[in-house]
């Protein structure tokens, strides 16, 4: 006689299966990264689930960007293995969008925005012809970050905040399912971070994306954040809001003296004690 499922488990067409049945978006497993002979952390063991807005922190020289460049597959792990949705970590994954640190230093100044965002979708294959099919989606990825009435003018023309949104267009314009960003709001002012943050959530809202960002500063993430990967005492770990917004962790984390402050409405946010 079947009496249905057991207690636990999941029907078919449950939302819990389906959920159970995703991968995590990053999985570490006894990982080690170095180089040169110099070890940058080790033992990474944790799973960053999928769909969520999980940044990245530790003080600097703590592996923050290396931890990302292994993601993308730029560097092979001393040990243990690295998955990425699902599959081995791997180079030019088109699943992954990619927002490096000071976009604009990268390419020419002469390219504009629009040629900018173009290449996200057709890597280095300039051309003549235009596909309509790619200018839908550059048409597409430019709106979506409100870009489209500078993104014809040359990526040297533009202010800061507005080379960021051309570079989380072009990160964007092949819809990845993971989006990653090392420190968007650097050389920002306080509007423009305001700005990028308040964008990444639109689009976090519109689109099935897992996004990683790593941050100098949690505050300005602090109120949308479903989780924080810290790299400390040489290694990487995944937790979750409550468990990181410590005063006594991240004291240890930064190694100097931190307060963590709750609002009359609740909100958190980090400052550094006198």
């Amino acid at each position: 006689m079947n009496d249905g499922p057991r207690v636990g488990s999941t029907a078919p067409g449950d939302p819990a299966r389906h959920e159970a049945d995703v991968p995590p978006a990053v999985r570490l497993s006894g990982v080690s990264v170095g180089f040169g002979g110099r070890t940058v952390w080790s033992h990474g063991d944790l799973q960053v689930p999928t769909g969520g807005l999980v940044c990245i922190i530790g003080p600097n020289g703590s592996g923050k960007t290396t931890l990302l460049r292994l993601l993308l597959g730029m560097v092979p792990p001393a040990s243990g293995s690295v998955e990425v949705l699902g599959a081995p970590a791997r180079r030019g994954n088109p699943r992954i969008g990619y927002v490096p640190q000071r976009f604009g230093d990268s390419v020419g100044e002469a390219i504009t925005g629009r040629d900018l965002v173009r290449l996200g979708h057709t890597g280095n294959r300039w051309g003549l012809r235009r596909d309509p099919g790619v200018e839908a989606e550059v048409d597409a990825a430019l709106a979506a970050v409100e870009a489209e009435g500078f993104a014809g003018s040359r990526l040297a023309d533009l202010s800061g905040g507005q080379q960021q949104r051309i570079a989380i267009a072009q990160a964007m314009v092949g819809s990845p399912d993971l989006l990653v960003l090392d420190e968007p709001l650097a050389n920002l002012d306080l509007r423009n971070q305001r700005d990028v943050v308040d964008l990444l959530v639109t689009l976090r809202e519109q689109r099935p994306v897992t996004m990683l960002v790593v941050v100098h500063d949690l505050n300005p993430f602090l109120p949308y954040l479903t989780g924080i990967v810290y790299l400390l005492d040489g290694h990487p770990h995944y937790g979750e809001i409550s468990d990181v917004v410590d005063d006594e962790l991240l004291t240890h984390l930064y190694g100097t003296s931190v307060q963590v402050v709750r609002t009359a409405t609740g909100d958190l946010y980090t400052q550094a004690r006198p």
